[in-house]
């Protein structure tokens, strides 16, 4: 038996790269846990034996706050240069600063002492394109000039843009949600989340909202702040070699995400929670709320905006609310649904087509040209062409007596002003003037984000919604609130509404509108509340904003049950899994599992009687990323699942490492080595790589629970038996195969595209 005696178990020691996966594989969640706990257990019991295992046991245990701190200060930093840029490079397609180019528009003019309050942002330190060119700014040719240079920017910025991410990052562009979803889910996409997506799309995010794109950075931003949680991982080895522990790493980033996009820390750790995390444990809420305290705290230091608050957009209300002020709501909320589905299906069809024509070949030309017509028809118009972040400012803003934008333009009765709530007015003509600006706002806006979102640049798809919302929302309230001033005496104005009171506030009306046509495009509700009152600070304004946020995501949901970021990964064809879909088919496992009645038998391994090259030819013969284990061909009754890369690594590993290996060695997975006569070569043993606990139900298993088991255990295969023999295997993929035939879908579609 010298065979016997020179065989070893090699794989005692773990080999690199051993229980890794693939790139566009799933990762096996119940298999990844525990190990996890297997660490766990080691350490712990280590830790009683030295002081030096002790701090190791301490040590390990903080990493993952420690963690969180570096991912918040990352993102927040990011957060507060992606601010500061995209404010300035905005501001440059109008003018320069002369006493610094460096200088937004808004802080030339601070530092200048010719400024008026009426004029804020007229000083002569901030020269438009046309005065620093032909020395003066107007005119019919100051104009025309200013124009094309508004329009040449946009189109330098978007083409930088578009470039980039061409050349160097393919995945920075869109808003990255679909795919976070999917990779939290359990997916593999390498390159996804690394350095150079980070620094593309941090890059390419500043340049495609400067160029006046109807898009904004809140969507991507989650995506940069998974980016720093992902390239942070690989400092704790804990991280770095678990891919379960990762993903709760990236549902905390993504809480940070959108922490700093929105400057609400507890409506992103909701927002993780309710739209993109599939796995997350109450350990990972406390590390979310961290990691998005310290993001926030970051950007609040950094103050990109000088106003010491964290979004562009903060308001204060003076006014309460009545409760016949629901009807108009709920009318926006209806409003939001519709246009929320409205918007889901024109952009998924305009979204195919760019798949399935050759439009998809010329991103570049695409991205060209739908920035040239969004920058030719926004100039005219003073409320495109202002940023779409600020347009939402001044649309939430409550007019006060110092206010002088042409939305405030009311005709003014000193007489029956008290104190600092200006009573209702009737509206002057800028403020007629405003309104058809508006309209004609409203549906350059509406339309033009069909084609911009999904376009080879990074785009977020928060800030477009949010703006028809406002938009709609503003129209409405300055209806209300002229209906008031003149019906003052009507029975449902009459109870609550006297001559001179302040009744009724516009900006109100704008921030619920904004709410209704983000939660009918994303389906969020408790979250978009939370980030709506926390963005706003209005807290007396819950009801209202529950009120429409829950009637559009009713109407949404009438028309098609599918929020935006769903309905781009089925269109994308990512193995995810939705937890909030019912499966009500009546199937059975033996319905769906392979193989089916006319297919060949499954490729199997047995635990004792095969030699190297016969795994090897099984290996170079299918594709399939793992193969049962059986007693034998005859008994097929199952001992455990071997992993394809395992498999491939062990062997090339013992033929360069261990004597004797050859291609007619035995491979066996059993304790003890089978009986062979004396003269064999060197046997392999592998059971260190089989599993020897694979997840299996019976072939009369009804598929609701399969279904159930899959989503809630995070399994890649599950094995099907009759009476303790192997019958098949049902993979994640033939589950959303059938599901998606069930649904009457093309099954096809369910492979990564």
């Amino acid at each position: 038996m010298n065979g016997t005696s020179q065989m070893m178990d090699f794989l005692e020691e773990p080999l690199p790269g051993v229980g890794t996966y693939e790139d566009f594989n799933t990762i096996d969640w119940v298999r990844e846990k525990s190990r996890d706990r297997d660490r766990h257990r080691e350490i712990a019991s280590k830790s009683k034996e030295s002081t030096w295992a002790l701090i190791h046991s301490v040590s390990d245990a903080f990493s993952g706050w420690l963690l969180m701190l570096l991912i918040g200060l990352l993102a927040g930093s990011l957060a507060g240069l992606i601010d500061i840029s995209a404010h300035w490079m905005t501001d440059l397609k109008e003018g320069l600063c002369l006493s610094g180019f460096w200088f937004n528009h808004e802080h030339c003019c601070w530092n200048s002492n010719e400024t008026t309050f009426e004029d804020r942002d007229k000083c002569p330190e901030w020269e438009s394109w046309s005065q620093l060119i032909i020395g003066h700014g107007e005119g019919a040719f100051a104009y025309i000039l200013n124009y094309f240079m508004y329009v040449l920017w946009a189109l330098v910025f978007s083409l930088l843009a578009v470039l980039l991410v061409r050349g160097f990052a393919p995945y920075a562009c869109g808003s990255g949600i679909p795919e976070i979803k999917t990779i939290l889910s359990g997916f593999i996409i390498r390159g996804y989340l690394g350095k150079w997506t980070l620094i593309i799309k941090t890059v390419t995010l500043v340049l495609a909202v400067s160029s006046g794109l109807s898009l904004g950075k809140e969507g991507p931003l989650v995506h940069v702040a998974c980016c720093c949680g992902n390239i942070l991982c690989h400092l704790f080895t804990k991280y770095r070699k678990n891919e379960a522990k990762r993903r709760e790493v990236l549902s905390a980033a993504a809480a940070a995400g959108v922490s700093v996009a929105f400057g609400a820390p507890i409506g992103g750790v909701l927002f993780s929670l309710e739209e993109v995390s599939y796995y997350f444990p109450l350990k990972t809420l406390w590390r979310s709320f961290f990691a998005a305290l310290v993001a926030a705290f970051t950007l609040r230091s950094i103050n990109p905006f000088g106003n010491s608050r964290l979004v562009l957009f903060y308001v204060e209300f003076h006014t309460p609310w009545h409760l016949l002020e629901l009807v108009p709501f709920i009318l926006l909320g209806i409003f939001g649904g519709l246009w929320g589905s409205f918007f889901i299906r024109s952009n998924i069809a305009w979204c195919r087509r760019r798949k399935t024509t050759k439009l998809g070949k010329y991103p570049v030309l695409e991205v060209l040209v739908v920035t040239a017509i969004t920058a030719v028809l926004a100039f005219p118009n003073e409320y495109t062409r202002m940023s779409t972040s600020e347009l939402i400012s001044e649309l939430f803003n409550d007019c006060g007596l110092l206010d002088f934008s042409k939305l405030c333009e009311y005709v003014n009765d000193f007489n029956s002003t008290t104190g600092d709530d200006l009573p209702d007015r009737a509206a002057g003509p800028g403020v007629y003037t405003a309104m058809w600006q508006l309209a004609l706002a409203l549906i350059l806006k509406v339309f033009i984000t069909i084609f911009t979102f999904g376009m080879k640049v990074p785009s977020g798809l928060f800030i477009p919604s949010m703006a028809v919302g406002a938009i709609v929302g503003r129209l409405l309230g300055v209806g209300m609130e002229q209906l008031a001033y003149y019906h003052h005496d009507w029975t449902i104005f009459s109870g609550w509404c006297s001559q001179g009171a302040d009744c009724i506030t516009p900006g109100l009306y704008a921030m619920v509108g904004a709410a209704a046509c983000l939660g009918g495009v994303t389906r969020m509700t408790v979250s978009l509340v939370v980030i709506m009152f926390e963005l706003t600070g209005g807290l007396e304004y819950i009801v209202p904003l529950m009120a429409a946020a829950m009637t559009s995501k009713w109407v949404a949901d009438a028309i098609g049950r599918e929020g935006i970021y769903d309905a781009h990964i089925r269109l994308n064809g990512y193995p995810f899994l939705e937890a909030k879909e019912e499966f009500s088919h009546k199937t059975l496992a033996m319905d769906v599992m392979r193989p089916r009645r006319n297919d060949p038998v499954l490729t199997v391994i047995t635990q004792d009687s095969m030699m190297v090259e016969d795994v090897e030819a099984i290996i170079n013969e299918t594709t399939y990323s793992g193969y049962p284990v059986v007693v034998s061909r005859e008994s097929q009754r199952l001992v455990g699942f071997v992993l394809r890369r395992d498999l491939i690594i062990s062997i090339e590993n013992a033929r360069k490492k261990q004597d004797g290996i050859v291609s007619t060695s035995i491979i066996y997975f059993t304790d003890h080595s089978p009986p062979l006569p004396p003269s064999s070569p060197s046997m392999l043993k592998l059971r260190s790589i089989l599993d020897l606990s694979p997840f299996t139900v019976t072939d009369q298993t009804p598929m609701e629970i399969v279904v159930d088991i899959f989503r809630k255990l995070g399994l890649r295969q599950c094995l099907v038996t009759h009476n303790g023999k192997l019958l098949g295997i049902i993979t994640k993929k033939d589950v959303l195969k059938h599901i998606a035939q069930m649904a009457n879908q093309d099954p096809d579609s369910i492979l990564f595209n």
